[in-house]
């Protein structure tokens, strides 16, 4: 019923226990419904778009990415983050809430589709590999706190201008003297009744009720009169598929932006749909999900609606409400259907800090303190990298925050890289085995002998070090050196910085007898030593796929010199 790309995703898999697990995520998909609908509705007002066309961005975009994705979690709708970019950008082009500036919206959605066919076809998935558990739990940590931030000020009934979370906290706390009090016990209501609920019955769609009894008791009391502020009157109908009317000059004006939501697009998705694959141990297939954004995208432009991307909060919903496969996200659009066609009407009474307080719980619980504790636990220096990630989404944005987090977790490896664990394998005197100790220049594996292991790759940062723990065993010492075994199991590579130093040590160390000698050469490193002319220096024969050829190779000479 739910078609994948990617490998065991077959229609049959995509929906695991049949028919109760088809009605559950059912159920999760109505539950789903009446939490993003309202939501998406909200970032319309992001976006300078009427307020139906948020409604479009979860109907077809939906069935889309359901076909044509993989990941069985991800939730493509409306998203601040992508709504941000275009707006302000497109703002300068046209009047918001035209008709030229709403085509101009509908052609970023295209491009962005055809830019994430090419990264599609580029295979460029591979660039969510970067993602590691510490960065997803950072992004999900930071995305959390600035949906939070931002739905505090529906909550409390405040106006705020600002996008960045940090400055939107500085209005509300301005603006704190005019909060409504009817709202704000209202949200209060609502955020006790969900927490509650969900300790004591964690399965239950909380969500739809409070939605539903909102919406009822709005049309009964009329809450707007009471100062408590509504969603307000809504289009009916279903889209109307067309090629936006846009000039050639005009598009290639878009061009910088489509990039930038496509960068955010792959970036936010990629993160949200590991994210959700990690915790449900589920296959991940980052390509496919490319494909299914682009078909997302697609419809959405066709549609007359904005750029779509995989949305972190809805997607928690989504987990929330219990939802596992995108049978919950299909049933959401054809919810979204029925709303269109007959249920706009009921819907504009729902307060908006219903809403915004559904969404706040959500937000909370993205927060997972018990994965940070841990991190903190097994490795302080990775717990840092979750915080900066965290601060970096809430203070300069999601796309920069993850950007930046793949650069850190990069610099990270290569610092690891650039210092690796060295030493020198000594024979253990009760257990006869080679033992690891530090590099020292008194140390020896036997007289003459040193059989010395380097913990990387050879490249132009590191290859110093090994020059120089190289030269303090061979001139510290008393005892002359004889013979060096280079244990290279774990160096497969040598770039050509690294392989010159190489190759005037190992000329430096023949002039002054010392034979060096490798072990355990894989043959990536072979091809390595024969192509930066490494193996005339030191004999083809002193190289070894074995250590322990080597190692009786060395005291075979040392034995001769004897």
């Amino acid at each position: 019923m739910v078609m994948k790309t990617g490998a065991a995703h077959g229609p049959r898999a995509s929906v695991p226990g049949g028919w109760r697990a088809r009605m559950r995520d059912v159920i999760a998909g109505i539950s789903l419904a009446s939490m993003n609908i309202p939501q998406v509705l909200g970032y319309t007002r992001i976006a300078a778009m009427p307020a139906v066309t948020g409604l479009y961005t979860v109907l077809l975009p939906l069935v889309a990415f359901a076909c044509f994705g993989a990941s069985r979690h991800l939730v493509v709708a409306a998203d601040s983050a992508t709504a941000a970019i275009f707006s302000s950008a497109l703002g300068r082009m046209a009047p918001p809430g035209s008709p030229h500036y709403m085509a101009l919206v509908s052609m970023v959605a295209l491009l962005s589709a055809g830019f994430l066919l090419v990264a599609r076809l580029f295979r460029l998935g591979f660039l969510a590999d970067f993602l590691s558990r510490t960065v997803l739990v950072g992004f999900m940590a930071g995305v959390g706190i600035q949906v939070a931030l931002a739905m505090v000020r529906d909550m409390l009934g405040i106006v705020t201008t600002a996008h960045n979370p940090l400055l939107q906290l500085v209005q509300t706390l301005a603006h704190l003297p005019h909060a409504s009090g009817p709202t704000m016990v209202l949200s209060a209501c609502v955020v006790g009744l969900i927490m509650v609920g969900d300790r004591l019955a964690p399965r239950a769609p909380l969500a739809l009720v409070t939605v539903v009894g909102s919406i009822i008791a709005s049309m009964a009391f009329d809450l707007s009169r009471h100062g408590i502020e509504t969603l307000g009157p809504i289009e009916s109908g279903l889209p109307r598929l067309h090629f936006p009317d846009v000039s050639w000059n005009d598009m290639l004006a878009l061009l910088p932006v489509a990039t930038s939501c496509v960068f955010v697009i792959i970036a936010q998705s990629a993160a949200t749909s590991r994210a959700f694959a990690l915790r449900f141990h589920d296959p991940v297939d980052d390509n496919a999900d490319i494909l299914g954004l682009c078909a997302a995208n697609a419809v959405a432009g066709l549609s007359g609606t904005f750029t779509v991307n995989g949305s972190p909060t809805q997607t928690a919903m989504a987990a929330r409400t219990g939802a596992r496969t995108q049978l919950a996200q299909l049933t959401f659009a054809a919810v979204t259907a029925v709303v269109l066609v007959f249920l706009t009407g009921p819907l504009r009474y729902l307060p908006r800090c219903v809403l915004a307080s559904i969404v706040f719980t959500v937000a909370v619980g993205m927060i997972d303190l018990r994965a940070i504790r841990a991190i903190r636990r097994e490795s302080p220096g990775e717990c840092g990298l979750a915080l900066v990630t965290a601060a970096a989404v809430v203070g300069i944005g999601v796309e920069q925050g993850i950007f930046l987090a793949i650069a850190l977790s990069l610099f990270r490896h290569v610092r690891h890289s650039y210092e690796p664990h060295t030493m020198i394998l000594c024979h253990d005197p009760h257990s006869g085995l080679l033992e690891p100790r530090g590099v020292a220049g008194g140390v020896r594996t036997s007289p003459g002998l040193v059989v010395y292991r380097f913990c990387a790759d050879l490249f132009y940062a590191n290859s110093a070090r090994f020059v120089a723990d190289v030269r303090v065993m061979a001139e510290g010492a008393s005892a002359p050196l004889s013979c060096l075994v280079v244990d290279a199991s774990a160096i497969t590579d040598i770039d050509f910085s690294a392989a010159s130093d190489l190759r005037d040590l190992f000329t430096a160390l023949r002039a002054r007898g010392v034979t060096v000698i490798f072990g355990r050469v894989s043959p990536y490193l072979r091809a390595d030593m024969d192509r930066h002319r490494i193996t005339p220096v030191v004999e083809p024969a002193n190289i070894h796929a074995q250590l322990h050829t080597a190692v009786a190779a060395a005291e075979a000479i040392i034995r001769q010199e004897k």
